[in-house]
Parts: C-alpha cells; structure tokens; sequence
C-alpha cells in the first residue's frame, strides 16, 4: 500500500527542523511504504503558510520544504472522479450529521482513488473517512 501525507506531516517535520527528504526517509522507514505521494490539496495548504509566516526565515525555510517536496513525490490531482466521489462521501456524511473538513476530504479520497493510505498527525478527520486506512506519524 502507498500513503497520501498531510499537509499535518509535513508541518510538524519542518517544524522540527527536518527537511522534505527526512521527512520521506523516515515515513518509508516508519511504515515500509515506498509509495508516498501528496495531494494537491496538500500543495495549497503548505504554501498557504508559507504566506502566513510570520518571519523572513520561517517564509524561506517552509518554501524550501515545499520546493524540496515538490520534486520528491508525485503529486496527485484533484479528478472529476474524486470530486464525485468526495461529494457523495460528503452527502452522505453531511446527513448523519458528520462534518469532514472540505480540504482533509479531498485528500482522503484521493488516497482512496489510489488505494493508498494517508499519513497524518491529524487522525480525527481522517478516521470518519469510510475505507480510508489512516496511519500516524
């Protein structure tokens, strides 16, 4: 099985003071999978904080890690089929009365589109993702 990371993954490896390759040394060596990709959505997420840094350094050192990122894993599109069936994960989630992030949703099914897992430091909004197998790191 592949695994999908977060955007949670990679803000708590830069964080501590990793970088994007550490990052993917140590999830292959954590979880035996060599198959790491990131959702575009994920892409969006990073560079959102990029922009929000507060520093010059923090803005240099989260683009670095997202550069680096970038040109390390593939990274998967959001698709006419994941949209439909983010949508209906959604509906049907929606009626019960269980709300999934928009953003975590789309990366979840994703990972489902490839039969891949998803890696995260944010187990709550995964784990309501039917079928999602959720690994964390």
């Amino acid at each position: 099985m592949g695994l999908i990371l977060d955007s949670t993954a990679a803000v708590t490896a830069e964080r501590q003071g990793k970088n994007a390759r550490q990052l993917l040394e140590s999830v292959a060596l954590e979880t035996g999978d060599e198959g790491i990709a990131v959702s575009v959505v994920t892409v969006l997420e990073l560079a959102h904080g990029i922009a929000r840094a507060d520093t010059t350094e923090r803005r240099e050192r989260r683009q670095r890690f997202l550069n680096e990122l970038l040109t390390g894993v593939p990274i998967q599109p959001v698709t006419v089929p994941i949209a439909l069936r983010a949508g209906q994960i959604d509906g049907q989630s929606q009626a019960q009365g269980i709300r999934i992030p928009l953003s975590d949703l789309l990366i979840g099914v994703s990972a489902l589109e490839l039969g891949y897992g998803v890696g995260t430091a944010n187990l709550r909004h995964f784990k309501l993702i039917p079928g999602l197998d959720v690994i964390q790191l």
